[in-house]
């Protein structure tokens, strides 16, 4: 098997990638000395070592941001804006290192890495430009006795809270806007993959953030290490991104002190693909909404719904073009699919798909976990998945697409809405009336249109129901970390 990238120049990346914690504009060692490993999926094998975080280093950085967090909101937008852009320049700059680095942790391969790595800059420079843009007003009351001033002035000292399967974007979505609005922060990345921010703290450093303004915590203890921190009454905001029973329980520990959250948690998007679709178009967007990062991502579609006078050819096509997919170390030359992030998950894959079949769904592909080292599932399509399947409300978070019939409009509505979830769904028909009037009916906070990725820095993502509160990205991203300030001016 060929190799894109040397063996030698991995091990020059991660020897290179910083390993310490993030605290108070200085790399330091963890407070007891703990380290954790991190992990390449595709052999199971340790890349490297980093500092574990205790408790005691949480709040080391907590009280870093505390401090910071005056200065930091006196200072110009414009200055604040300069300082993402110089972390979006460097970012181009590294992008080499990071996509190689982010493939190595956490699996995905190269090309999509530095997609991500691209997708995830791009929030840096959305939020420069939005820095410059935060607005007030100025009226006269209705009786004329009086003038309203609305200011609008940062949060105060974030805790951002980001998830392995994009570990360099869900960083910059939430980092950008919060020194965009002049807020200082404490972020803790996932375990499983913190060479990425680790080495984006690297970057904001350089670009010129002041110390204490960020603040990158890495622990295995996640619970342990943040739930002080969000009863402190120091921080006075919570970003979340993962799953729906942990963001329940972080809600519950904001109560205490009524912190600002704003939380990206669970889905279970369903793709619809109507008669009159174009169907060469609808499988690309099948395959861009459910194989993008091998599946393991809170977009991808996890139900997929074909009109039963079409499903047969659309699986087939479907099956095709999947199978052609090859598997291996993102690394490798022409991988399009990468491991499961860990062995967990590719457990959860299988049980999943293992459950289908059991209730009476047909492997058209794949089906079965891969024999060797790391955590490979191939890619998988199942037809007539009944709805009695695990996966018909569970996130699969792997390379399975399964697929159900339907014959009715009202009917595949119903379905779509049958889920605690609503974070985002796709529809494929070539009638606009009906493109339109499925997409208000359908309970989600965002919907793809005859197409299978909607993520864009310039527009909000987020969902309804019990896949999150608040928005990320588009012009109210920075919203969340604004607090709106009346002041009355007597006449």
């Amino acid at each position: 098997m060929s190799a894109l990238i040397t063996a030698d120049r991995e091990q020059a990346v991660i020897a290179a990638a910083p390993t310490r914690l993030y605290i108070d504009g200085e790399w330091r060692d963890a407070r007891e000395g703990r380290t954790l490993d991190v992990v390449d999926p595709s052999t199971g094998q340790v890349l490297t070592k980093v500092a574990d975080a205790s408790p005691e280093d949480g709040w080391d950085a907590l009280k870093a941001a505390e401090a910071a967090q005056k200065g930091f909101a006196t200072m110009p937008p414009r200055q604040r804006a300069d300082i993402l852009m110089n972390a979006f320049r460097l970012m181009h700059e590294r992008k080499d290192d990071l996509a190689l680095l982010m493939t190595l942790e956490m699996g995905k391969p190269l090309a999509e890495a530095y997609g991500e790595v691209n997708y995830a800059a791009e929030f840096f420079r959305h939020f420069a430009e939005e820095a410059t843009r935060i607005s007030g007003g100025y009226q006269t009351a209705p009786t004329g006795s009086a003038r309203f001033l609305i200011h609008r002035q940062p949060v105060g000292p974030s805790i951002l809270i980001t998830p392995w399967n994009f570990p360099l974007a869900m960083g910059t979505r939430k980092i950008g806007p919060a020194l965009a609005a002049g807020c200082t922060s404490v972020l803790k990345p996932a375990e499983l993959t913190p060479l990425s921010m680790l080495a984006l703290a690297d970057i904001l450093h350089e670009a010129g953030v002041p110390a204490g303004v960020v603040n990158i915590v890495v622990t295995s203890t996640a619970g342990e290490v943040t739930e002080p921190l969000i009863r402190s009454g120091i921080a006075r905001k919570l970003s979340f991104t993962g799953s729906t029973p942990v963001g329940r329980k972080l809600l519950e520990q904001c109560a205490e002190k009524v912190l600002r959250t704003s939380m990206e948690l669970g889905g279970n998007a369903a793709l619809v693909v109507f008669e009159d679709a174009d169907l060469d178009r609808a499988v690309e967007g099948a395959m861009l909404a459910k194989m993008r990062n091998s599946g393991e991502a809170c977009t991808a579609a996890n139900r997929i719904f074909v009109h039963s006078s079409v499903i047969e050819e659309f699986s087939q096509k479907l099956a095709e073009k999947m199978g052609a997919m090859k598997v291996g170390r993102g690394v490798d030359d022409d991988v399009k699919v990468g491991p499961m992030v860990d062995s967990r998950q590719r457990d959860k894959v299988a049980e999943l798909v293992d459950d289908a079949v059991r209730s009476g769904a047909e492997v058209i592909l794949g089906g079965e976990p891969a024999a060797g080292e790391g955590y490979f599932y191939p890619p998988t399509v199942l037809s007539g998945v009944p709805r009695r399947a695990r996966m018909w409300s569970e996130e699969i978070f792997g390379p399975v697409a399964p697929l159900t019939p339907f014959d009715e409009e009202d009917q595949v509505i119903d379905w779509v809405n049958d889920t605690e979830y609503g974070l985002v769904n796709y529809v494929f028909t070539n009638d606009l009336t009906r493109a339109v009037r499925v997409a208000e009916q359908v309970e989600s906070g965002m919907v793809g249109l005859n197409q299978g990725a909607v993520s864009n820095p310039a527009a909000p993502f987020g969902g309804i129901k019990e896949s999150g509160l608040g928005r990320e990205g588009g012009d109210v991203g920075i919203d969340e970390f604004l607090e709106t300030k009346y002041i009355g001016i007597a006449m």
